[in-house]
C-alpha cells in the first residue's frame, strides 16, 4: 500500500455532489486536504475553493455533462461522494405526491444518475470508491420525518445493492449515516421555530453525546470510507450520530 496516513487521496481526483456549502463543502475540504484534487458540483458552486460546477442532479444531461467535464479536466475520476440531498418534514400524510416524487427524485434517483455517469472512469480506477450520505432515518425511526426517512432508507438499501454489483470490478460503495449536524440547514430549520433556543437544545439533548454532529466529523468518516487505505470495507453504512442509533442511556437522577 503506497499511501501514506495524512496524504491518502494524492493522486486521486474525487467528486462530491452538493459540495459547495455545509456537509459536502467540509468534505471537499477533508479530501483536499488529504492531497486529493476535488471537483464540486452544486446547484449553487459560487464561493467554493475547489473546481467547482453548477449542476442539478434531478436533471440526467447536467449530470452527465458535469461529470464528463471533471473527467476531462483532471483526466481521471477515482472517488464519487453523493452527497446531495434535501429535507423533508412531517408524517406520512404532510407532503404531497409531487413533493415525494421531488425527494425521492434528488436523494434517490440524483445518486444513480451520478453513480451511473461516473462508472465508466472509476472502472479505469485502481482505488475506485462511491460513499453515499445517508442518514440516521435509514435505521431509526424519528417523528416528522416520513418522506425523508423513506428517501434515506432507500439510499441505504441501494448501497448495498450497489456495492454486490461492483465489487468485483473494484469499486467499494459505502454510505455514511450522520445524525443531526450542525449545518446552515439545520440552522435555517431551527430559526423557524416558535423557540429555536428550545428547539436546539431538544436536537442537542436526542444525541446521547449531547450536541449536535459536526460536519467534519461526518467528512472524516466519508474520508475513511473513501480512502486507499480502507481496501477491505465495502457494503457498509458507518453511522456518526454521537450515539443516537446504537445506545440507550439510562436517564441521569
Amino acid at each position: 500500500m503506497s499511501a501514506e496516513y495524512g496524504r491518502e487521496f494524492e493522486g486521486l481526483v474525487a467528486l462530491v455532489t452538493g459540495g459547495a456549502s455545509g456537509i459536502g463543502a467540509a468534505i471537499a475540504d477533508r479530501l483536499s486536504a488529504g492531497g486529493g484534487e476535488v471537483a464540486v458540483l452544486d446547484l449553487n458552486p459560487a464561493g467554493s475553493p475547489h473546481f467547482a460546477l453548477e449542476c442539478n442532479v434531478a436533471d440526467n444531461a447536467s449530470v452527465r455533462a458535469a461529470v464528463e467535464q471533471v473527467a476531462r479536466k483532471f483526466g481521471q475520476l477515482d472517488v464519487v461522494v453523493n452527497n446531495a440531498g434535501i429535507g423533508a418534514q412531517g408524517d406520512v400524510a404532510a407532503n404531497d405526491d409531487d413533493e415525494w416524487h421531488r425527494v425521492l427524485d434528488i436523494n434517490v434517483v440524483g445518486i444513480a444518475r451520478v453513480s451511473r455517469a461516473a462508472l465508466p472512469y472509476l472502472r479505469q480506477s485502481s482505488s475506485a470508491a462511491i460513499v453515499n450520505t445517508c442518514s440516521v432515518t435509514a435505521t431509526a425511526g424519528l417523528p416528522q420525518r416520513a418522506l425523508y426517512s423513506a428517501s434515506k432508507g432507500a439510499v441505504l438499501s441501494l448501497t448495498l445493492a450497489m456495492a454486490a454489483d461492483h465489487i468485483r470490478e473494484g469499486i467499494r460503495v459505502n454510505c455514511v449515516n450522520p445524525g443531526t449536524v450542525d449545518t446552515p440547514w439545520v440552522s435555517r430549520l431551527l430559526d423557524s421555530a416558535v423557540d429555536p433556543a428550545a428547539e436546539r437544545a431538544a436536537l442537542n439533548a436526542r444525541q446521547p453525546q449531547g450536541r449536535l454532529v459536526e460536519a467534519a466529523e461526518v467528512a472524516g468518516a466519508v474520508a475513511y470510507l473513501a480512502s486507499p487505505l480502507s481496501g477491505s470495507t465495502s457494503g457498509i453504512s458507518l453511522a456518526v450520530d454521537g450515539g443516537m442509533q446504537g445506545l440507550r442511556l439510562r436517564k441521569e437522577s
